[in-house]
């Protein structure tokens, strides 16, 4: 689907609140360590989508593609991290991306569905977080990485909200993200600011 297509599929994002951008470049370190642990968890997430649905040609080749993308963004944010004489920490829980999940249905039906356009949702969030990020920093080195990441993460949502739109008719997609993008508004405001990306 074309991309100003999809855009009108999805609803409209809430802007994060300048604070979190405040937060985050002040304690960059510590957003460093969670970035990291969110790209490694993107990373098995695709993975798992692999492994469920190997019957699914399209998806299971996009997932290994995107498992293989975010295990390198992995590595990056980890050279980022010792290059600033650090180690990444341990992972913590993201109760962003559980309260998200929460709302996924359970039905066979409805699961796939809900799964991508909750990835999609995510990595929509977290396109529009990094180019803050991108937009804000001083440090050239970090601008232009959070520059290629943001691309990277606009490209992966939209790949989800394609590969919906490969298995499931456009008036179910549109119906289930008009559902579900108030949610992802409601449950990111409601949670406190802190050097996360969620």
């Amino acid at each position: 689907m074309a991309e100003q297509d999809i855009f009108r599929l999805i609803p409209a994002l809430n802007t994060t609140h300048e604070s979190w951008i405040k937060v985050v470049l002040d304690r960059f370190d510590d957003f460093l360590k969670d970035h990291a642990s969110c790209e490694k968890k993107a990373s098995g997430m695709a993975m798992s989508m692999a492994s469920h649905y190997p019957d699914r040609p399209v998806l299971l080749k996009a997932m290994v593609d995107l498992a293989v993308e975010e295990l390198n963004h992995y590595r990056e944010v980890v050279r980022l991290i010792i290059a600033r004489d650090n180690q990444p920490g341990p992972d913590s829980k993201d109760l962003y991306v559980k309260e998200l999940n929460g709302l996924v249905r359970k039905g066979k039906e409805h699961f796939l569905l809900d799964r991508l356009l909750v990835a999609a949702l995510i990595e929509r969030r977290g396109a529009e977080r990094f180019q803050l990020i991108s937009d804000n920093v001083r440090d050239a080195t970090i601008k232009k990485f959070y520059g290629s990441i943001t691309n990277s993460e606009s490209r992966h949502w939209k790949l989800f909200i394609n590969l919906a739109l490969e298995y499931f008719e456009e008036s179910e997609v549109e119906e289930r993200l008009s559902a579900l993008a108030p949610e992802e508004n409601r449950i990111i405001e409601s949670l406190p600011i802190k050097p996360a990306l969620h």
